[in-house]
């Protein structure tokens, strides 16, 4: 392997860890958001009745903070190289790329990884 190829390879290596620590910071960033609410809405949310909604649940998008949770669990599993693979096959450079309607799409080739 050349000096050049070996080199490319360790850029490519070094794009693919900043994507996943940003998940991961992003994730990190959501959770403690979530757990430093007061007791009492924590409380008042875990006792709260769920809506009705006129539209069915599977109309529902999934919000942009669901899909990457859920690559950044991916990546953190150690499939990095498919967790990228996955995005551009979306012809997409990164997440945000991606249309809000692809999500489903992207989370269900998401589960068979």
């Amino acid at each position: 392997m050349s000096k050049m190829k070996l080199a490319l390879d360790v850029v490519t290596d070094l794009r693919n860890l900043a994507g996943s620590i940003e998940t991961l910071v992003f994730a990190l960033e959501n959770n403690q958001m979530d757990s430093a609410a007061p007791v009492e809405k924590r409380e008042a949310k875990k006792n709260k009745e769920p809506k009705k909604t006129t539209q069915p649940q599977e109309a529902k998008l999934p919000t942009l903070e669901d899909v990457r949770a859920k690559l950044a669990a991916l990546s953190q599993a150690g499939k990095q190289v498919q967790v990228k693979e996955l995005i551009t096959g979306f012809g997409a450079k990164k997440l945000s790329d991606i249309q809000v309607e692809k999500y489903p799409e992207l989370l269900e080739e998401a589960e068979k990884l």
